[in-house]
C-alpha cells in the first residue's frame, strides 16, 4: 500500500469538493484560525510518516486530549473507573447538563465534557503535577518534545467556562468529584488547549493501532486488553452525537476536537491525524471526516 499516494489522492479529492463549515467560535480564540487550512499525516507501525497539506502546522487539539488523559488514568483505576463514568454513546450535545442530571451524576462516557471532567478529576487524584505530567506523557507517546499549551486558548476557555463549571458542580453534588473544582478545571482547560501538528498527533495515537505498545516510546503504554477497550470507546463515543454516523461512514476508532482535528487508528496498520478548522453542526471537521471516509473507501482492508 503506497500511503503517500493514497493520502495525496484523498487530499486532492476533498479540496475539489470545496466543503464548507463554520470555525468554532464559542471559544473566541479558536475563531481567529485561518479556516482554509487542511492537512493529513499518516504514521505506519514501522514509524514511517506520510503527510500532505498543512500537516506540520500546530493546531488546538481540544477534546482529542481526552484520549490521552483516559489512557493515563485507566491503568491506575482499571474497573473502578467505570463506576464513575459509563461507556455509552451520548446522543446529546457534548456539554449537556440535562443528561447529567437525568443520569444522576454518572456521565454517559469519558469523552463528553462531564465524563472528561471526571477523568481529569481522577487524574488529579493520582498525579502530583497533572499539567506537566500530561504534557510529558504525550511527548513520550510522540517520541519528541512537541506539546505546547496555547495560553491564549486556555485563557479564552477559562473566560467562557460557565457551562463546564456548572457540570463540575453538578458532579460534585452527586459525590462524583474528589478534588477542588478550580484545580480540576485548570487542568482540563490546559490539556484541551494543547497545540500539536498532525504528525505528532498521529504518532501519539500510534500505540492504539499497535495493541497498546508505542514504537516511539519503546514501551507498552496499555495492555492489549485496555487498548482494545479505549478503541471501542473511541469507535462508539469519539465524535460527540455523530459517533454512529462516523462509525457507519468511516468505521475507524477515533476522536475529534472542535479545533478541527481528528485522530484515528486502523489497528495493526497505522494511525492518522487530519485537521481542517471548519466544523459541521455537530462540532466535527467537515473536511477531516470526508477525508477519512474517502480513505477507508479506497483501502483494500477494513476494521470490519
Amino acid at each position: 500500500m503506497d500511503y503517500q499516494e493514497l493520502i495525496e489522492e484523498v487530499y486532492q479529492e476533498v479540496q475539489e469538493e470545496n466543503l464548507r463549515g463554520k470555525v468554532a467560535n464559542y471559544i473566541p480564540e479558536l475563531a481567529t484560525v485561518d479556516p482554509h487550512q487542511f492537512g493529513i499525516a499518516l504514521v505506519d507501525l514501522k514509524g514511517n510518516v506520510y503527510g500532505v497539506g498543512d500537516y506540520q502546522n500546530p493546531f488546538s487539539i481540544q477534546s482529542i486530549s481526552k484520549v490521552h488523559t483516559l489512557t493515563m488514568v485507566f491503568p491506575k483505576f482499571d474497573t473502578q473507573l467505570w463506576s464513575r463514568v459509563n461507556v455509552e454513546p451520548s446522543g446529546n450535545p457534548f456539554n449537556s447538563i440535562a443528561q447529567l442530571e437525568y443520569e444522576k451524576g454518572i456521565p454517559r462516557n469519558p469523552f463528553i465534557n462531564a465524563g472528561a471532567l471526571v477523568i481529569t478529576d481522577a487524574l488529579c487524584s493520582k498525579f502530583e503535577k497533572p499539567v506537566s505530567q500530561i504534557s510529558d506523557f504525550i511527548n513520550e507517546l510522540a517520541g519528541e518534545n512537541c506539546v505546547e499549551i496555547n495560553q491564549a486558548v486556555m485563557k479564552s476557555e477559562k473566560n467562557h467556562a460557565a457551562r463546564n463549571t456548572a457540570l463540575a458542580y453538578f458532579l460534585k453534588s452527586y459525590k462524583n468529584f474528589d478534588n477542588s473544582i478550580d484545580e480540576v478545571l485548570d487542568v482540563y482547560f490546559s490539556h484541551c488547549a494543547i497545540a500539536m501538528n498532525c504528525v505528532d498527533l498521529a504518532k501519539s495515537f500510534s500505540f492504539l493501532a499497535n495493541d497498546g505498545y508505542s514504537i516511539f516510546a519503546n514501551k507498552e503504554i496499555l495492555t492489549e486488553s485496555h487498548a482494545r477497550r479505549v478503541n471501542a470507546i473511541m469507535l462508539t463515543c469519539g465524535f460527540y452525537d455523530e459517533a454512529g454516523e462516523f462509525a457507519y461512514r468511516v468505521g475507524l476508532p477515533g476522536k475529534s476536537g472542535v479545533g478541527g482535528g481528528v485522530a484515528a487508528v486502523m489497528p495493526h496498520k497505522f494511525s492518522i491525524a487530519v485537521w481542517s478548522p471548519e466544523l459541521n453542526e455537530k462540532g466535527n471537521s467537515v473536511k477531516a471526516i470526508r477525508a477519512l471516509e474517502l480513505l477507508t473507501n479506497k483501502l483494500s482492508f477494513s476494521l470490519f
